[in-house]
């Protein structure tokens, strides 16, 4: 089943992120309270770990078993030239941070387990190691609850849920804490386990839906739900960023892939589609193409508000030929490989 209205909502949370790693001096961060919702906007990370949880659900839901190797090898496919892409764009100016110790780690998706390390090279690529572990057990989760109808599985993740989002909220405000940039920051918002709910509730999310799709016209809640998210950011002082807001964001998920109304006309558009397809373009190389434009323009010297128009302008761009001329390729490339 595809469903092309939630597909643009992944290059609205990119765009979210991309924003939020931008220079803080530029005109959004200069606006009462939307500046607060991009301080914010990192929890974009946290919609993308609960759509792959719910967007596995509903590729692989009329499958009574998934093979392994053939998942992984479709997994490897569909993530990995682009992860390396980013990789190699970033030593384009930042060659001198390289050793083959954070080679090992990055390319082997093994940064967000090492605690100093998450932040090694691509920065970004430390949420591909974290998505490494969804794809590493969804095909035995699968197997061995969803498609047998354990309904156990409900019970474990509401528990893992909860448990993690008590964790986070009393371990940030303890003396163990001891802020950004030390590796008790990197255990709590970078560290795998940390969030496993959140590609759990999105299995349970697309699960619920498989059985409950039919259309309707939902514009109306789809707005209201969405100005929630932008309010609670906003003005109530949470720890949003491991799945907490999963409260708010299984049903903009959910109310949006049932929905049959003009906000679906709209997002289904095959642009804005388009768009969406490229979006992981967008987020994993969003920063490495930063830098080389930082390097291209600094003789302009350029306000940031301008810098930030280009930058957006010739991200989109890459981003798209990325996605034309190497993810899909390379995806379709390696899916055909055959694995005895």
């Amino acid at each position: 089943m595809k469903i092309p209205q939630i597909t643009f909502t992944r290059f609205l949370a990119a765009m979210a992120i991309v924003i939020s790693h931008f220079n803080k001096d530029m005109f959004l961060y200069k606006i009462d309270y939307i500046s607060n919702i991009f301080l914010k906007a990192n929890v974009g990370v946290s919609y993308f770990f609960i759509l792959s949880g719910f967007i596995m659900i509903i590729a692989y839901h009329r499958k009574e078993k998934i093979g392994y190797l053939d998942y992984y090898k479709n997994r490897f496919a569909r993530i990995y030239p682009l992860y390396v892409l980013g990789l190699l764009l970033y030593l384009v100016t930042k060659y001198s941070n390289f050793s083959f110790y954070k080679g090992f780690l990055y390319l082997f998706g093994l940064q967000s387990w090492v605690p100093g390390e998450a932040m090694v090279l691509n920065f970004p690529g430390w949420s591909i190691s974290v998505e490494f572990l969804f794809y590493l057990i969804f095909p035995w989760l699968y197997n061995y609850f969803y498609s047998k109808g354990n309904k156990s599985i409900w019970i474990i993740t509401i528990l893992i849920w909860i448990v993690t989002q008590v964790f986070c909220s009393l371990y940030a405000d303890s003396s163990y804490y001891q802020g950004p940039h030390t590796q008790s920051h990197e255990l709590l918002y970078y560290f795998p386990l940390m969030h496993i709910n959140e590609f759990l509730v999105g299995n349970l999310a697309g699960l619920f839906f498989m059985k409950n799709h039919k259309r309707k016209n939902y514009d109306l809640p789809v707005i209201i739900i969405f100005g929630l998210v932008l309010l609670s950011l906003v003005f109530l002082p949470l720890f949003y960023h491991n799945g907490l807001m999963a409260l708010l964001f299984i049903p903009l998920i959910v109310l949006i892939s049932r929905n049959n109304g003009v906000l679906t006309k709209i997002f289904s558009l095959k642009p804005l589609e388009y768009l969406g397809e490229a979006s992981y373009a967008v987020y994993i190389t969003h920063i490495p193409v930063l830098y080389i434009l930082r390097e291209v323009l600094r003789k302009y010297q350029l306000d940031i508000d301008s810098m930030f128009a280009i930058y957006m302008v010739i991200l989109i761009m890459t981003s798209v030929l990325f996605y034309q001329f190497i993810e899909k390729p390379s995806r379709d490339y390696l899916k055909k490989i055959k694995i005895s």
